[in-house]
């Protein structure tokens, strides 16, 4: 009587490799979804988030990480300050708004006055919406 057991059916389990692990972290923070980095790794989006569930969370964290300190060290150089990345960084992080974005921007504001310019003038009682 023989005791050897009879591989189970189906694919062997998925067992990543660091170069995987690597791969799937860099596009993560490249920013492609689940669906298209299963695609790219010839895995189903289940066994993706199985296995590299640590990849796809610390590569977006560490992509934006990234950025922000280039970012910031563009805004603060002090021999030659981007004003562009200071004026960008204020606006994400330090709360700064444009004055036309808070009225709607310039093309609302002109078609506000486009639509009350006949107030006060001879037109006003020809154009008033009743």
């Amino acid at each position: 009587m023989s005791t050897t057991r009879k591989a189970a059916p189906g694919r062997p389990a998925h067992a990543p490799t660091v170069k995987e692990r690597s791969q799937v972290k860099g596009l993560t923070a490249m920013g492609l979804t689940q669906e298209e980095i299963a695609s790219v790794m010839q895995l189903s989006e289940p066994t993706l988030r199985k296995h590299y569930w640590v990849e796809m969370q610390t590569g977006r964290v560490e992509a934006k990480v990234k950025v922000a300190q280039s970012l910031f060290r563009m805004a603060t150089n002090p021999d030659k300050p981007n004003v562009v990345a200071a004026i960008f960084w204020l606006k994400a992080q330090g709360g700064w708004r444009d004055s036309d974005a808070e009225q709607g921007g310039k093309k609302a504001q002109t078609e506000s006055e486009a639509r009350t310019a006949h107030q006060g003038t001879q037109w006003d009682s020809l154009l008033r919406v009743q």
